[in-house]
Formats: C-alpha cells, structure tokens, sequence
C-alpha cells in the first residue's frame, strides 16, 4: 500500500506502508542508532513524534517481548529506508511490520532516509503528516501546518501511570519514582542495585510521596516541552533540600526547572546511540545513548548553588547538573541504555551514594 509524508515546509516523501493504516500528524526526528529499533519504537519519550531510523536496512530481528520499554509502542509513525524481507533471531517472536499493525502504528518504508535526515538538520524539527489514504500533497502539507506541535504541550498527562503502583516490593533503598512516562530498564538498573521502587503518577503532590518515607526521589524521562507538565517542577521543588533527588533527561529539564533554571527546544535534538558526553570531575568521556530535543539553558542557573557536571562534545549542551548543597543531581543522556555498553552505569551507584549518605544522616 502506498504511504505519504508530507513536511511542513512542502517536502514531500512518497513510499510504501509496512504498518497500520490512517494517518497522523506529528514532528519528525532522526535517530542514529544502528540497532535498538524495538526499544526505540517502545520508549516514551518519543510520544508526539514521528522518527526516522539512519541506519538503512530495518527489521532483521524482529521482535520480542522482552525488549520493550513500555507496556505499548509510543511512537506515533515509524519511518525507514528497507523493512527486512526476513526476520532471523533465535528470540523473535514476530517480525517488525505485523508488530506495528497490530498495535496502530503507521510506517513508511521506501524512501530516501538520508535525504530526510540531512533536511531535518539543516531545517530542524519539522511538523508533518503520515498518511496512507490521502495522497493530495497539498492537503498533507496544509494539515502538517495545522500540527500544533510539541512547544508548550503537556505529553506527560498521556504517558504517565494514572495511579500509584509498586515495581518491586523487595529493596533496602525506598524510591519514589514520578512517572513522566518511564523507560523499563531504568526500572531494571534501580531494582539491581536493591532499591524497592514505588511509581507515583507525574501529578502527584510532594505531600502524598513523602508519606512513604522514601529514601531518594527519582525523575524519569518523558515526552515533549518539560514548560508544558509545570506541575512536575513545582512537586519537585517543594521536596529539593528534604530528600535525595536524581533525574535522567526529562528529569533533568524538570529539576533544572524547579531550580529557576530556564529550557529551549533543540534543533534537531539528540536522538541515536553515540553521543560523546564529558564528565569533567574526571574528564572522562562516555559514549550515551540520548533521546530529547527539549534542553536546559546553561546561562539560566545560578553557579553559586549548581555545579556544571556533564558536556556533550558534538554541541556543548548541558548534560548533568548537581546542586552544590542539597542532595540533588541529574543527567541529560541514558546511562541505562549501555552503548558503551557500561562506559555511565555509574551514575545509577552514585545515586545509591547519596541515599546512602542520606539515611546515615538520619541516624
């Protein structure tokens, strides 16, 4: 079936449809990762987005159901170069295209990805339509413009739990986590270092988490403009000073947020597995997996309280902020998606450290 998407700016992108039928609108990223197309497609924090896979040949090994990170795919349109004609992988359980049909996902196969990709660089982010039932290129790009696009818009509604939940009910270490729309294996990597985690909805308010009496507080990534989920920045800033705080890329525009800190949308955002990252305590340099096209502004934080801990080497944008006297740091990149593949496993340990410190305190 033939399957059309069309730019906001005009550009007009034909191929064929290898996943649901309709249409949808959404804004159009990149990601340069070579695998991971399954965690890709599963993750939150592309909710609002159609993305574009760099790498040309999609599929090869299928899909299963342990490499998701959510319940669901959360992407709203799947854009490739070539679907795999066959899928080869011991733990496959279907291939890619009858995944994504099942679960109401359009996709685009056939085009020319490279082109796409480098127009996105040099243009940004643009909003666009996928469909697979009007083929009038004049309607598409009209109804690409009427996308209201992310800028201002509340995703996190859409993606977080609705009510409080336990991950795991065995841990040393209570976590309160504000679901903003969570990956899995963050999940994973907090349970492996005995924390006992319990999920809070991301409009809960800081009275209602302190209940628990928890340890540490975590701030999950999420979808889309952190300005538009101001509620989670005023949870967060009512607990800064009481209880350790740890955040990773949503979670680090919200914290940077609730510290009077300012954010801005990218770009083209970070999207893909290769992204060099500094720690300039050790200058150490890591190889991140990142998905965000919100950041927060450098200029806008107060040095005399926040310590600049993390840089990334392709643009220079902030990638990790620590409070210089409450216990409260985060990340911009994923140090649970191992492209490295452990080269920033030890941001989940000094995030134990801290609560660690923190509880002795309490004593």
């Amino acid at each position: 079936m033939k399957a059309i998407l069309a730019l906001e700016d005009g550009t007009i992108f034909e191929g064929k449809s290898f996943g649901a039928e309709g249409e949808i609108a959404a804004e159009v990223v990149f990601n340069t990762s070579m695998s991971g197309y399954q965690e890709i497609i599963t993750d939150p924090s592309y909710k609002g987005q159609f993305v574009c896979m760099t790498y040309p040949l999609i599929g090869n090994y299928g899909v299963n159901p342990e490499d998701v990170e959510s319940k669901k795919p959360q992407v709203e349109g799947f854009i490739i170069k070539e679907l795999a004609s066959l899928r080869s992988n011991w733990r496959a359980s279907k291939d890619l295209g009858l995944y994504l049909k099942e679960n109401g996902v359009l996709a685009i196969e056939g085009i020319d990805t490279r082109s796409l990709t480098l127009h996105i660089r040099e243009k940004g982010s643009l909003k666009a339509v996928l469909s697979t039932k009007d083929f009038n290129k004049k309607s598409l790009v009209k109804k690409a413009n009427n996308f209201k696009g992310l800028i201002g818009q509340d995703l996190v509604k859409v993606v977080s739990i609705t009510k409080k939940k336990d991950y795991n009910k065995k841990g040393k270490y209570k976590v309160a986590v504000i679901d903003c729309g969570i990956k899995y294996n963050i999940l994973r990597e907090l349970a492996q270092r005995d924390c006992k985690l319990t999920l809070f909805p991301a409009k809960t308010k800081a009275a209602e988490i302190m209940k628990m009496k928890p340890d540490g507080i975590f701030l999950s990534n999420g979808p889309g403009d952190p300005e538009g989920a101001p509620y989670v920045a005023e949870t967060v800033k009512q607990l800064l000073g009481k209880i350790p705080v740890f955040g990773i890329c949503l979670g680090q525009q919200i914290l940077g947020l609730a510290l009077g800190g300012k954010t801005y949308k990218l770009k083209f955002g970070h999207h893909g597995a290769n992204h060099p990252v500094k720690d300039l305590k050790t200058n150490k340099i890591a190889i991140t997996v990142q998905n965000h096209n919100f950041c927060v502004d450098i200029d806008s934080l107060d040095k005399n309280d926040i310590e600049i801990t993390h840089m990334n080497l392709n643009d220079n944008t902030l990638e990790g902020i620590k409070h210089k006297k409450f216990p409260a740091f985060s990340v911009q990149f994923h140090p649970e998606a191992s492209p490295g593949p452990n080269d920033a496993k030890y941001i989940f340990d000094d995030f134990i450290k801290l609560m660690r410190k923190y509880r002795a305190k309490k004593k």
